[in-house]
C-alpha cells in the first residue's frame, strides 16, 4: 500500500447507505478499467455489485477477455489466483479480503502433497503410474506441482473428463484435495469404492497399506468443504417424508451418502440451469450453498417452483462471507486514487507450471 492509500478503518464502520452509495459512484468512476467478479456464494450486498457472476474457472477466463485493466474477485484466494494465472500481464487481480479463504483448499499444501509424492515413491513409481489432479479449489502451487509432474486441474463440472484423461495418461490418479468430487466422480465412472483409498495427510504413508496402494485406481486426498460436509443423507429422507414429490439435486462435494440419494449431482452452473429450466410447480432440495440457493429460490418463486435448503440448520461459505461491501469500497476507492491493494500475484515460476495444468484441462474440456 503506498502511504497516499485510503485507510481500510476508515471504512470498516460506515453504515450500508453510505457505502452502498459510495460503491455506485466509484464503480462509474472506474467504469471499463475494473470487472467486479462474483462468485456464486458471494453474499448479496457484494453479488449485486458484480459485473460478471458465475463459478470461480469462467468468471477468470471472462475476466481474462474483457478490457479491464482490474480484476477485483469477490471470491477467495484461490481464485484470484487463477485470476492472475489466466489474465493478461497488464492485467492486476485483486482480492478485496485477504482473510478470504477456503478451508478446503487449505486442508492440502505443497509440503504435504510433497510428502505424500515421495511416500508413494516407496510403494510404486508415481511419475510413471500416476497422474496428479488437483480440484481448481486449490492453491496456485499445488497446480504448478500438477503442472511440473505431468498432471491437470478440474472443476466440479469437468471433473469426470479429466479422470477419463488421467486413466488413459498412467493407470492411477492421485486425486485432491477434496475426497468427495473425486470419489462421486470416480463411482459414477464404474470404479468400486475399495478401488478409491483415502489419504490421509496426518499418517505415514497415508495410513494406507502397501496392498491398498497397489491396487488402489484413485487415491483421494482426505479434504472435504465444510459447508456441503454439513449436509447428511437423514435430512433429505425426514424433508421426502414431508414432500415425498420433491426432487434433490447436490453438489459433488456433498459426501457419497447424500449423492446416492439425490436425482441429480453437478456444479453450480449445473443446480442454475438444472432447476432454471425445470418444469412450473416443482419442489426442489438444494444441497450447496446458502446465498446461492436463497437468490435461486427467489429467482424462480414466480415460476411456481420451491426451492428449499438441505441443511436444517445456516451453512454459508464463512471465509467467503469475509468480503463484505465495506471492503470492496476500500478496493474500489483507491483504484480511483491511483493506489492498488490487496493485489494477488503468483510468482512467474508457479505461474508458468500452474498454465502447463491448466491448459491441459481446457484442452481437454
Amino acid at each position: 500500500m503506498s502511504a497516499s492509500a485510503l485507510a481500510l478503518t476508515d471504512f470498516a464502520l460506515l453504515d450500508d447507505a453510505e457505502c452502498e452509495a459510495r460503491l455506485l459512484a466509484a464503480k462509474h468512476a472506474l467504469g471499463q478499467r475494473c470487472v467486479i467478479l462474483g462468485h456464486h456464494y458471494q453474499r448479496d450486498e457484494v453479488f449485486r455489485h458484480a459485473d460478471l457472476t458465475g463459478d470461480s474457472l469462467k468468471l477468470s477466463r471472462e475476466a481474462a477477455q474483457s478490457e479491464a485493466e482490474y480484476i477485483v474477485f469477490c471470491g477467495v484466494h484461490f481464485m484470484a489466483e487463477v485470476a492472475d494465472i489466466l489474465s493478461r500481464p497488464e492485467q492486476i487481480a485483486i482480492l478485496p479480503d485477504l482473510a478470504a479463504g477456503c478451508s478446503m483448499a487449505d486442508m492440502a499444501n505443497l509440503k504435504a502433497v510433497e510428502r505424500c509424492w515421495r511416500e508413494l515413491a516407496e510403494v510404486i513409481d508415481p511419475d510413471q503410474c500416476v497422474t496428479p489432479v488437483t480440484y481448481i479449489n486449490s492453491a496456485a502451487d499445488l497446480k504448478a506441482f500438477c503442472g511440473r509432474h505431468n498432471g491437470t486441474v478440474c472443476t466440479s463440472s469437468n471433473a469426470r473428463k479429466i479422470l477419463e484423461w488421467s486413466f488413459d495418461q498412467r493407470e492411477k490418479v492421485l486425486f485432491f484435495p477434496d475426497q468427495h468430487l473425486g470419489r462421486n466422480t470416480g463411482y459414477r465412472m464404474g470404479l468400486p469404492l475399495d478401488q478409491m483409498v483415502t489419504w490421509d495427510f496426518t499418517q505415514p504413508r497415508g495410513g494406507l497399506t502397501v496392498e491398498q496402494i497397489k491396487n488402489a485406481r484413485i487415491i483421494l486426498w482426505k479434504g472435504f468443504c465444510s459447508v456441503h460436509q454439513m449436509f447428511r443423507p437423514e435430512q433429505i429422507d425426514r424433508f421426502l417424508e414431508r414432500h415425498p414429490d420433491t426432487q434433490v439435486i447436490a453438489h459433488p462435494e456433498c459426501s457419497f451418502e447424500v449423492c446416492e440419494k439425490a436425482q441429480y449431482i453437478g456444479s453450480t452452473e449445473y443446480i442454475l440451469k438444472t432447476i432454471r429450466e425445470a418444469e412450473p410447480n416443482t419442489r426442489w432440495l438444494v444441497g450447496t450453498e446458502l446465498n446461492m440457493v436463497n437468490r435461486l429460490a427467489d429467482e424462480v418463486r414466480p415460476h411456481g417452483k420451491a426451492v428449499h435448503f438441505m441443511s436444517p440448520t445456516v451453512c454459508m461459505c464463512s471465509t467467503m462471507f469475509r468480503t463484505d461491501p465495506q471492503h470492496l469500497l476500500w478496493v474500489l476507492e483507491n483504484l480511483a486514487a491511483g493506489n492498488v491493494v490487496n493485489r494477488i500475484k503468483v510468482n512467474d515460476g508457479d505461474a508458468h507450471a500452474a498454465r502447463l495444468a491448466l491448459n491441459r484441462m481446457l484442452q481437454v474440456t
